[in-house]
């Protein structure tokens, strides 16, 4: 196995993943809005925040302390959107490359 092959594996993996936190964020903050005030009581919100709290949490350390603790969830998102977008680009380079290794000529 080449380390391309490598690489693209890695790359497929860290996009799964950015994308099951980009939608867990865009489920919490549908919920939010569906749900009020009561939201920290439901079931389904408390799910999607534990499964969001990695991303708050390393949004929170990685932005400065300005940023209001209400606008963490929609940075979080915004991180996230971003790092999809590079695994993406990533993504198609590393098809590029194999496709031009591996074709004959």
């Amino acid at each position: 196995m080449s380390s391309l092959a490598v690489w693209y594996d890695v790359v497929v993996v860290l996009k799964a993943v950015a994308e099951i936190a980009g939608l867990a964020l865009l489920g919490q903050g549908v919920l939010a809005l569906l749900a009020g005030p009561s939201r920290e009581t439901n079931v389904f919100y408390r799910v999607l925040a534990v499964m969001t709290s990695p991303v708050t949490k390393a949004t929170r350390f990685v932005t400065p302390r300005f940023v209001v603790d209400a606008h963490i969830g929609l940075a979080a998102f915004a991180l996230v959107v971003m790092a999809w977008i590079m695994c993406y680009v990533a993504k198609v380079y590393l098809v590029l490359r194999i496709a031009s290794e591996t074709l004959p000529g």
